[in-house]
C-alpha cells in the first residue's frame, strides 16, 4: 500500500495511492478518514493524482538519523564506521515534500546531497528487540539528508549543518509492502547519478537500527529514521535538480535554489 499526504482543492489530507503512478493520469489518490495508522478508512473521496499536489507524506515529531553506516560512505569523509551506530537529530522543520525547492544558506559551501532508505515508525515503542522491529514500522519512504559541509567541518556536530529550513526532503509517499534488506539506491544531480548502492550495504540493518534508537528514546507513531546514505555524495548548486530513487517506492526530486545575502 502506497500512503501519502495531499494538497487538493478540499484541503490537506491522508490518502492511499492507488494505480500507475507513472503516469500522470494512471493513479488515483483516495482520502483517509483520519489518518495512516491502523486500519485505513476512507471518506469515500477521491482525486486523480494528477489533479492533486503531493506533499511530504508525514510530519514527524522528530527525524533520527544514522551516520556512517555505509563503509565507503565513511571512507569517503576520511574515516571509518565505529562499531556501534551513530546517530544525531535533524528538527521537523527541516521536512519538505515532493518538488519543493531546497534552500541553500547564502553563507554555506559546499552543501552536499545524501539519499537515503527512511523508516516511518508506525506506532509508540521503546526498547524494541531486532526481531520485533518490524512490528513497529508503519512504512519506508526517501530522504535527502541535506548537509552544509563546511558548517559541519566548523561546528565539530552537526546539528546546524544539517538542521536548516528545508534540509531534509521526503516523499513521495510511504510504501508500507517492501522489503528494505535489498533495495536499490540511486541519487540523480540533473540526470549524472551520483550515488549508486544498495541498502543491503548498511553496516546496521532496519532491525539493529531500530533496536538501538528505541533503547535511546521512546519512538512515536510517524517518526522518522533516516538509515544512512552510501558513498557518492557531492555537492548541489542553485539550478539544480536532485532526484533519489529507491526501488520499490519510487523517486523523490527536488529543485534546489540559493537564498540571497
Amino acid at each position: 500500500m502506497r500512503l501519502g499526504r495531499i494538497a487538493s482543492p478540499d484541503g490537506v489530507a491522508f490518502v492511499t495511492i492507488e494505480g500507475d503512478v507513472t503516469t500522470p493520469d494512471g493513479a488515483t489518490a483516495r482520502e483517509l478518514a483520519e489518518h495512516p495508522f491502523g486500519t485505513p478508512e476512507f471518506t469515500g473521496r477521491s482525486w486523480p493524482l494528477a489533479d492533486v499536489r503531493l506533499l511530504a507524506p508525514i510530519l514527524a515529531s522528530k527525524i533520527i538519523c544514522m551516520g556512517k553506516n555505509y563503509a565507503a560512505h565513511a571512507e569517503e569523509m576520511g574515516g571509518v564506521a565505529p562499531e556501534d551506530p551513530v546517530i544525531f537529530l535533524k528538527p521537523n522543520t527541516a521536512i519538505i515534500g515532493p518538488n519543493v525547492p531546497i534552500q541553500l544558506p547564502a553563507d554555506a559551501n559546499p552543501v552536499h546531497h545524501e539519499g537515503e532508505l527512511a523508516i516511518v515508525i508506525g506506532r509508540p515503542c521503546k526498547d524494541v528487540p531486532a526481531a520485533r522491529a518490524a512490528e513497529n514500522i508503519l512504512g519506508y519512504t526517501i530522504a535527502n539528508d541535506v548537509s552544509a559541509r563546511d558548517q559541519q567541518r566548523k561546528d565539530g556536530q552537526w546539528m546546524r549543518a544539517k538542521g536548516h529550513d528545508t534540509f531534509c526532503p521526503v516523499g513521495p509517499w510511504i510504501e508500507t509492502d517492501v522489503d528494505p534488506f535489498n533495495l536499490d539506491l540511486r541519487t540523480e544531480v540533473n540526470g549524472t547519478v551520483r550515488q549508486s548502492s544498495n541498502t543491503s550495504l548498511m553496516i546496521h540493518d532496519v532491525g539493529a537500527i531500530v533496536e538501538w534508537v528505541s533503547a535511546v528514546m521512546t519512538l512515536l507513531p510517524g517518526d522518522l529514521i533516516l538509515t544512512g546514505t552510501p558513498e557518492g555524495v557531492g555537492p548541489i548548486e542553485d539550478g539544480d535538480t536532485v532526484a533519489i530513487t529507491v526501488e520499490g517506492i519510487g523517486t523523490l526530486s527536488n529543485p534546489v535554489v540559493r537564498k540571497a545575502k
